[in-house]
C-alpha cells in the first residue's frame, strides 16, 4: 500500500510539474495560453513584488523557456553566440554553452530563438543556422547539424529565430532551404527522418516563425508562416508532403514573416507587417491528402497588421497589438474575422503619435501586453470593448526594445530586458 500511494505521488508531481512548465517558445502547445491559475488579478501602483533580477546573460531578443526547475535562453557572450541555463529559483547560473559565431552585421541583436526543453535535453538554433542538441543538467552538446550546410538555407536578415518543435521523437524545424524548408530529425540522434520541399521555401529563407502541430479538417499536420514566396503552409506530420498553403499577402508580408498563426477549429488566423496585413482562412477536406484553403476575411496592413508580439485566443476571439513597431489592442472574432473593437490608442504611450510593440501572453482570464518600452499592461479580455486593469513600468531597464514575451510559471512572471532577467511574484496571496 506504501508504494502504491508513493507512485501515485510520484505521478501527480509530475503531472503537475509538467503542467507549469514553459518547455518552448509560446508554450506547450504554442500558443501562448498558459494555464496558471490564482494570479494576482490587479496589480500594485508599482507593481508586482520583484523576486530576483539575473544579470549578464548576453545580448540577445530571445524569449525564456522553462522546464524543471531551470531556466533556458540564448546570449552572446565574448563574442559567442551560447545557451544558458539558471535555477528557477534564484536566477543563479548553472551553465553556459556556446556554439556559435554571431550575426556580423549592422544590427546584430543577438540570437532570437527559444530553446526548447524535452526529456532531459536542450534544443536551441543560433542566428547563423547552427542547430544543437544538449544535456538539460550539464550544458554538454550531445549532437549538432546546420541549416546552411546541411539543409541549403540561408540566413534571414535578423537571423534564425525558430524554436524547434518536439513531436514524439521527431524534431522539426525550419532551415528554409530549396529542398528542406521544413525538415523533421530523429531527437535522440539529430539524423534526417524527411525533408519538405516547399515551392517557394528556398528562395527568401524559411521566414522566422516556428512550426506547430494542430488538426486542420480532422488532419494533424504541421503549420508554419514561411517566407514571402511561400507563403504559410500545412506539412504532413508522417512525410513532410505539403497539404496547403496560402500566399496572399497577409502571409507574405515582404521583409518578414514572424507572428504564430492561430488554428481555431478549422480555421487559420494569419498575419505580418511590413507588406502584409491579416486574414481569416477556412480549411476543408477534398479527399484524401487534399485540402481546399478559401479566404473568409482579408485586411490590408493599414487596417489590420501584427508586427511580432504574437496574438492569443480567448473563447472565439483573438487579442493582439496592430501595426508595425506597435501595440495598438484589438480584438478579432475568429469565426468571421470581424474586427470586434480597436484598434485602440497605444496604452504604453502617452502619445499617439508615440510607439511600442506588445508581446501577448494570456493566463487566469487576463491578457499581459509586455511593451518594448518598458511597461506592462493588465487587459480584461472581452469582445465589447478594450478594459485595461492595471500597468507597471519594469525599473533598471536597458533603455533599448525588449521584444522577448512574457512567460509565467508557478505564480512568477519572468521579463527579459537584453542581458538580464528579472522575476515577479504575480501569486494572489
Amino acid at each position: 500500500m506504501p508504494i502504491r500511494f508513493l507512485l501515485l505521488a510520484c505521478l501527480l508531481s509530475t503531472s503537475t510539474a509538467f503542467a507549469e512548465d514553459w518547455p518552448t517558445f509560446r508554450g506547450p502547445n504554442r500558443d501562448g495560453i498558459s494555464k496558471e491559475t490564482g494570479l494576482l488579478k490587479t496589480w500594485p501602483k508599482d507593481g508586482p513584488a520583484k523576486v530576483w533580477t539575473a544579470k549578464g546573460l548576453g545580448l540577445g531578443f530571445g524569449t525564456p523557456t522553462i522546464a524543471k526547475g531551470t531556466i533556458f535562453g540564448m546570449g552572446t557572450r565574448n563574442d559567442k553566440d551560447g545557451i544558458w541555463a539558471l535555477k528557477e529559483a534564484d536566477g543563479s547560473e548553472l551553465w553556459f554553452t556556446p556554439f556559435d559565431e554571431p550575426r556580423k552585421t549592422n544590427q546584430n541583436n543577438g540570437p532570437s530563438a527559444s530553446p526548447t526543453y524535452d526529456d532531459g535535453k536542450v534544443f536551441a538554433v543560433s542566428s547563423n543556422g547552427k542547430l544543437v542538441c544538449l544535456d538539460a543538467v550539464k550544458g554538454e552538446k550531445l549532437w549538432q547539424r546546420d541549416y546552411l550546410a546541411d539543409f541549403g538555407g540561408k540566413v534571414p536578415s535578423w537571423g534564425f529565430t525558430d524554436s524547434a518543435l518536439i513531436d514524439g521523437d521527431k524534431l522539426i524545424c525550419v532551415p528554409g532551404g530549396s529542398k528542406a524548408a521544413v525538415v523533421a530529425l530523429d531527437k535522440k540522434t539529430g539524423k534526417d527522418i524527411w525533408k519538405s520541399a516547399i515551392p517557394g521555401g528556398g528562395n527568401d529563407g524559411g521566414g522566422y516563425c516556428s512550426a506547430e502541430k494542430v488538426t486542420l479538417a480532422g488532419r494533424p499536420m504541421y503549420v508554419v508562416l514561411m517566407g514571402k514566396a511561400a507563403g504559410v503552409v500545412g506539412v504532413n506530420p508522417q512525410d513532410g508532403k505539403l497539404l496547403w498553403s496560402y500566399k496572399g499577402k497577409a502571409a507574405g508580408g515582404g521583409v518578414a514573416q514572424i507572428p504564430t498563426p492561430i488554428i481555431s477549429n478549422d480555421h487559420v488566423w494569419v498575419s505580418c507587417a511590413y507588406d502584409g496585413g491579416a486574414a481569416l482562412l477556412q480549411i476543408t477536406s477534398e479527399g484524401t491528402e487534399k485540402f481546399a484553403v478559401k479566404e473568409l476575411k482579408a485586411y490590408n496592413k493599414a487596417a489590420l497588421n501584427n508586427h511580432h508580439g504574437g496574438m492569443v485566443q480567448v473563447g472565439d476571439f483573438a487579442y493582439f497589438g496592430h501595426d508595425q513597431n506597435n501595440g495598438k489592442p484589438v480584438c478579432v472574432d475568429l469565426i468571421n474575422g470581424d474586427i470586434k473593437w480597436g484598434p485602440e490608442k497605444n496604452p504604453a504611450t502617452s502619445k499617439d503619435t508615440d510607439k511600442s510593440s506588445a508581446a501577448v501572453l494570456s493566463a487566469d482570464g487576463l491578457l499581459y501586453f509586455r511593451y518594448d518600452n518598458g511597461t506592462m499592461v493588465l487587459i480584461e479580455p472581452s469582445p465589447v470593448s478594450l478594459k485595461v486593469v492595471s500597468s507597471f513600468k519594469e525599473t533598471e531597464r536597458s533603455g533599448k526594445a525588449s521584444w522577448p514575451h512574457p512567460v509565467i510559471v508557478s505564480g512568477k512572471l519572468y521579463l527579459r530586458d537584453q542581458d538580464k532577467l528579472t522575476c515577479y511574484d504575480v501569486k494572489a496571496k
